[in-house]
């Protein structure tokens, strides 16, 4: 079907940089691809870390890898609620003036002065997908989520991120697939 995107549902996670992989794990660690996940060269990692806010903590946050240039923690705007820090939705790596936390790693700790974010929704589009769908990089759009339990629901501000790295998928957290009554596998409608 036409303006058709398969939307996967990203749950709280850290990218980590090589600097502050080799204080939470130890000089010369390299993470551990558990899983592939459905963008190009991007992995779930063996790795945990605990991530502390000023209210509580999360004990065992999933790294993502490869390592990044610069630490970064993707948390639902409840998460970030729950654990007392302050995460802007923001799209991936726009991190100045971003929240602050502690993250604790077998080896050592690490106190990021930024990079708590709740990532804006988006889409991931190769310029070939962003062509067959009309869509431009930078593009605002919004896109229908069809629900089998009455929760239809339609999220605007959908960011479209082009490149020739990415696979066609739309990722929101967990509090938007929530809100949706989203189930796996769910196809969203492009409307722009």
């Amino acid at each position: 079907m036409a303006n058709q995107v398969l939307v996967e549902i990203s749950a709280r996670h850290v990218h980590v940089s090589a600097e502050d992989l080799a204080t939470l794990f130890g000089e010369g660690y390299e993470l551990t691809n558990k899983k592939w996940l459905s963008q190009p060269g991007q992995f779930a990692c063996e790795e945990r870390v605990r991530v502390i806010g000023s209210k509580g903590e999360f004990p065992a946050v999933s790294i993502l890898g490869p390592v990044r240039p610069e630490t970064q923690v993707e948390l639902s705007l409840t998460d970030a609620r729950s654990i007392g820090v302050v995460a802007p939705v923001r799209e991936s790596g726009d991190l100045d003036g971003s929240g602050t936390c502690k993250l604790v790693g077998p080896k050592g700790e690490v106190e990021i002065s930024k990079g708590v974010i709740a990532a804006q929704r988006h889409i991931h589009a190769t310029p070939q997908d962003a062509e067959e769908l009309g869509l431009t990089n930078g593009q605002i759009v919004s896109v229908e989520i069809p629900s089998a339990n009455g929760r239809n629901l339609i999220f605007g501000d959908v960011v479209v991120r082009v490149s020739e790295k990415y696979a066609l998928a739309m990722h929101i957290d967990t509090d938007e697939a929530n809100a949706a009554g989203m189930k796996p596998n769910t196809m969203g409608t492009v409307i722009k």
